[in-house]
């Protein structure tokens, strides 16, 4: 048992009383055997008689068979008294003590005690001293990692992070690492013990112990930190609205989960959101979803709002955000419509650009601009960023201005289509009408492409009218030399000239049911009707 940091002895193993006659030859065999167990720096002291309070005549300690001290009490012959100089690490009490002032490393072994008793008795004792220390000075590092005001340490998802630990026992210790309780490393005799992650996840987050037992006492000590590890997100923050039942209002919502811990979130109006031209801060929180509420008048057409998020897993200078460009309404539609009574109808009205979404309507202006609502005679209905009206069984009631009513919070903007009904009777004339300028383009049509195909007859001056025997006329131009030209016809009168000899044209009436066998000019001897110039 230890008290006041002086070890005394820890466990008697067993004790056997004997006595022998001093007069033996032999050495004393030890009559009692105990174990003390102590720290360096620690009073020891190691007994050697405890039957009684008898002063041994003499007294002599051994250590692993070698002799340590020798006392002889004062007043016994050849006594000094007490070896206690003042100045001596180790000595002898009056009762046969071994005294250890102070034990250090090195002082363990196996200690004999051989005391010379009253009446030439011999007393033995064997003492096993045990030197331990530790485990102390136990600590552990996880690097990269930074400290919180609570000594929490904290790094962030992606590192490579090292663990160390290190603590002193003597003779020998064991360490090892757990996380949260679960074993991850260990080693026997070494001053300390490394592990490291790659790639450090989430999951990794935890409390970490370093552990050190003290082989031969079993002492165990340990020293522990929590890890927590940071990651920011790797999409964008996410702007969204949301629609209110008043649309002067509008709320806005910027999220960007996935986080830990949540990130900071910052609204802002205008500015291109760095530095100075981040423009006014609407609100800011450290939180994974941040929303907003503006009315009317603080907003624009063309305006923007930003979201800009901050974390501490961020790269130096990174900042995601993402924003919104606002836009009033813009319906667009045909101006004009018409339609026959007893069919239907449709208005289209398309608006695509407003931010936030418009809500968009339609109206009967005569109707003092109250939204029509479906039924019987109105279906509503969109396909995409198109709002249709349909009109089922039209009349000359249903004439008239219907408007398209857009609105968001940034403003109210509309567009007029204007609809005519017309009975069936209205549509005789202009039917009429198209029929007979229908007919005058297609007989224009046809004259044309009649003076196209006969466009050789035209430029030979014959008639359309010409009779079928005249269709085999064949224009031919032939050379002939001057002997039989003057042979065939009269010779013509001569020209003062140096004109060039005369070309002689001849007109062939071919027989009728013959036209188209013309591939050899001179297959057959046709007479012909000869005409010179």
């Amino acid at each position: 048992m230890m008290t006041g940091g002086t070890w005394v002895v820890a466990c008697v193993f067993a004790t056997t009383v004997a006595v022998w006659a001093s007069d033996s030859p032999e050495p004393a065999s030890p009559s009692e055997s105990s174990v003390i167990t102590a720290a360096p720096g620690d009073v020891v002291l190691l007994p050697c008689y405890s039957e009684g309070s008898v002063t041994p005549s003499r007294t002599r300690w051994t250590k692993n068979g070698s002799e340590v001290v020798v006392a002889v009490p004062s007043g016994s012959p050849g006594g000094d008294g007490d070896d206690d100089d003042g100045g001596s690490r180790v000595l002898v009490l009056g009762d046969g003590s071994l005294n250890f002032r102070r034990v250090s490393e090195g002082d363990e072994g196996v200690y004999l005690c051989e005391a010379t008793l009253p009446g030439n008795v011999t007393w033995g004792a064997r003492v096993l001293l045990q030197v331990a220390g530790g485990p102390e000075n136990v600590s552990l590092s996880i690097v990269p990692s930074t400290v919180l005001s609570n000594g929490t340490l904290v790094t962030h998802r992606g590192s490579s992070v090292s663990f160390h630990c290190v603590a002193s026992s003597y003779p020998s210790q064991r360490l090892a690492w757990t996380f949260a309780g679960m074993p991850l490393a260990s080693a026997a005799g070494a001053p300390w013990l490394d592990f490291s992650v790659k790639d450090v996840q989430p999951e990794a987050q935890g409390v970490y112990s370093c552990v050190a037992n003290n082989t031969l006492t079993h002492a165990v000590a340990n020293a522990s930190a929590q890890l927590l590890v940071y990651y920011a997100s790797e999409r964008h923050p996410e702007c969204s609205w949301l629609q209110s039942s008043d649309p002067t209002h509008v709320g806005f919502s910027c999220a960007w989960p996935g986080c830990y811990p949540d990130p900071e979130l910052k609204w802002s109006q205008g500015g291109d959101g760095h530095g100075d031209g981040e423009g006014r801060v609407l609100a800011s929180e450290v939180t994974s979803v941040l929303r907003v509420a503006l009315n009317r008048s603080l907003l624009a057409g063309g305006q923007t709002l930003r979201c800009a998020a901050q974390h501490s897993a961020l790269a130096a200078g990174r900042q995601p955000a993402c924003s919104l460009k606002l836009e009033a309404p813009r319906p667009e539609v045909s101006p004009l419509a018409w339609a026959q009574e007893g069919n239907s109808v449709t208005l289209a009205c398309t608006e695509a650009a407003s931010v936030p979404p418009a809500n968009i309507s339609w109206r009967r202006a005569a109707d003092d601009g109250v939204a029509l609502a479906p039924g019987p005679k109105y279906a509503l209905s969109r396909d995409g960023a198109t709002y249709s009206l349909t009109i089922n069984n039209v009349s000359r009631d249903d004439s008239g201005a219907y408007v398209c009513h857009g609105e968001n919070a940034l403003a109210l903007r509309q567009a007029e289509v204007y609809l005519t009904v017309t009975a069936a009777s209205d549509y005789t004339g202009v039917i009429v009408g198209v029929f007979i300028a229908a007919l005058v383009v297609g007989l224009a049509a046809v004259v044309a492409k009649l003076l196209f195909t006969n466009r050789h007859r035209v430029c030979l001056g014959r008639p359309f009218g010409s009779s079928e025997g005249d269709r085999g006329d064949v224009l031919s131009l032939v050379e002939s030399d001057e002997e039989q030209i003057f042979q065939a016809v009269p010779r013509l009168p001569a020209v003062a000239s140096d004109v060039p000899p005369t070309t002689l044209v001849q007109i062939h009436t071919l027989p009728s049911g013959e036209h188209e066998d013309t591939g050899k000019s001179d297959a057959r001897e046709v007479p012909p009707d000869l005409l010179t110039f």
